[in-house]
């Protein structure tokens, strides 16, 4: 098969479009035709792009093959897998420490995939399961949004901070967020009720009382959230693990995660989508071949939204 692979640790420099072996299902796995694929800002630089746990000591285990979100149809199953057949169209978020979907083929769990919603094409499933995942688990997970609370997303225009615009506005709540001044509209059209120029107006400024800041900058717009927050709200942030300390101090709550896959929480997002309740955000889709180029992208500013890697 065709894949994008690195042979060692590196940034897109080291992205090699070649022939790479075609992997086989597992007991309890799929094998995906793959026809999309995305890409994630910092993968590259993550330990378990290139080991097979979150420990910096541990070997490599390249070459590896970049890209955990993924669309397609399923090839093949292995044995034991009871709720995947042969030809269905599925979307899903591979484990991090595994071999991602820049490629023809790709072998994952039966457990963590779903049926991509049938209202987009697969380009545009594959720009769902790691950013709608997140904000999904950072809103309703680690932040317990419910109706008419005040939500501030600082970063509402990024690849998450889309979907955290959107599906905070569908939970009922009282969506603020940060972004540049070119994307206001961008972000205000998906949902937010006030958007804050980030350089040029303090968001501290106008909000107060906030219930949940989702937090994906870090470093000082972290910090000055919590002086936005009620007693009792909680910063969840996806960026950096915050100052539980800071957060005592204030009587507030503080939380970090890294998303995980989730196939109940994904058929719960096709069905969002399916419905007209969430629209998946694509900046750009890139074929296979120019996978190195689509990783490059990733350091521009004004994006909206995912890059995509279409393989088909």
């Amino acid at each position: 098969m065709h894949a994008v692979r690195a042979h060692r640790r590196g940034g897109p420099e080291q992205l090699v479009y070649e022939e790479a072996p075609r992997p086989e299902p597992g007991p309890g796995e799929v094998l995906v035709a793959v026809k999309a694929a995305a890409i994630t800002p910092q993968e590259l630089t993550w330990s378990e792009t290139w080991t097979h746990s979150s420990d910096e000591s541990a070997p490599d285990r390249t070459p590896i093959i970049p890209a955990h979100e993924f669309s397609g149809v399923v090839a093949a199953t292995g044995e034991q897998v009871r709720d995947a057949a042969v030809g269905d169209e599925v979307y899903g978020l591979i484990p991090f420490t595994g071999d991602g979907a820049a490629a023809e083929f790709l072998t994952v769990r039966a457990d963590v995939v779903a049926a991509k919603p049938t209202t987009v094409d697969h380009d545009h499933a594959a720009a769902l399961p790691l950013a709608a995942l997140s904000a999904l688990q950072a809103l309703v997970d680690h932040g317990d949004v419910l109706t008419g609370q005040q939500v501030l997303v600082q970063g509402g225009a990024g690849g998450v901070g889309s979907y955290v615009v959107q599906l905070g506005a569908d939970l009922g709540a009282h969506v603020s967020a940060t972004a540049s001044a070119a994307d206001v509209e961008f972000v205000m059209d998906l949902g937010a009720e006030r958007v804050f120029d980030y350089q040029n107006d303090r968001f501290e400024d106008h909000l107060s009382d906030v219930d949940v800041v989702v937090d994906l900058v870090g470093g000082a717009t972290q910090e000055r959230s919590w002086s936005v927050l009620k007693p009792g709200g909680i910063l969840v942030s996806l960026a950096t693990p915050p100052d539980q300390h800071e957060a005592d101090r204030r009587g507030v709550r503080a939380d970090y995660f890294v998303v995980e896959p989730n196939a109940a929480e994904l058929r719960s997002i096709a069905e969002l989508v399916d419905r007209g309740r969430l629209t998946p955000v694509v900046d750009r889709v890139v074929p296979l071949s120019e996978t190195r180029a689509g990783y490059a992208a990733l350091a521009e500013h004004g994006r909206h939204g995912k890059i995509v890697i279409h393989v088909a």
